[in-house]
């Protein structure tokens, strides 16, 4: 599976990010995604995400949300936040990378993967990465077809570049698997965002993962659920497989 590190010009300058292709790529390449990371980074979990969807035949990209305060890290998701000195590095970098930022850096994402020849692109976000990738469905509506989002945190929230306050925007279908124990989703925020989403007639599911906590999709976290994570493979590759081809 042919994979390679690349530079992305964006409006303030380069971001780093994984290229993922399929090993046998149908001409013209029918599907791509952008994968938005949670907060640790580019890492060997973040790569496994990537492999995963090329396999399966998307050209991928994932790239790197914090280009703006490179260097930065590594982070161990196991511990990142239990110490308080790289937990405090953490709540920096997340908090100076808007929801505004990684939209308009979603204009050279998209570019990247058309310019790789994909004719249909969804996105998928981890963690943080949820709501980013919701937001750029709602923001690049002619050009995202599907957007998925596993354990993102504050989906339905009173700040004003929440998700569900785009949601009339959103042309493409919309999954979100949301973990049962998640402070930072509770059942209130998924109340209003299932009412946004109906309200706006986007075709979506919501969908909770009992007992699972945030976090359980990406193999490297401490609670990560190995039938958890291969439940929402099974989600993603349909709702792919069904709004991309």
């Amino acid at each position: 599976m042919p994979f390679s590190e690349i530079k992305i010009k964006t409006a303030d300058g380069e971001a780093d990010a994984w290229l993922f292709t399929p090993d046998s790529r149908p001409e013209p390449v029918e599907a791509g995604v952008i994968v938005y990371m949670d907060a640790f980074g580019l890492r060997p979990a973040m790569s496994e995400i990537g492999e995963t969807l090329a396999n399966a035949g998307y050209v991928t990209l994932i790239p790197d949300l914090f280009y703006r305060n490179a260097p930065y890290g590594p982070f161990d998701a196991k511990t990142a936040f239990k110490n308080e000195d790289t937990a405090k590095e953490l709540r920096g970098i997340m908090s100076s990378t808007t929801q505004a930022l990684t939209i308009s850096d979603t204009a050279a994402f998209l570019d990247t993967l058309e310019g790789e020849g994909a004719k249909s692109i969804g996105t998928v976000g981890y963690c943080m990465g949820g709501p980013r990738a919701l937001n750029a469905a709602a923001h690049y509506p002619d050009r995202i077809a599907a957007a998925a989002s596993f354990h993102g945190g504050n989906l339905a929230s009173d700040a004003e570049d929440s998700p569900h306050k785009a949601a009339n925007k959103i042309k493409g279908r919309v999954y979100v698997g949301s973990a049962g124990i998640d402070k930072s989703f509770p059942p209130e925020q998924s109340a209003k965002l299932a009412q946004a989403l109906r309200e706006a007639e986007v075709d979506h599911i919501i969908e909770n993962y009992v007992g699972m906590q945030h976090g359980w999709a990406v193999s490297d976290h401490d609670i990560y659920d190995a039938e958890g994570a291969k439940r929402a493979w099974k989600r993603l590759f349909t709702l792919f497989e069904e709004a991309l081809h």
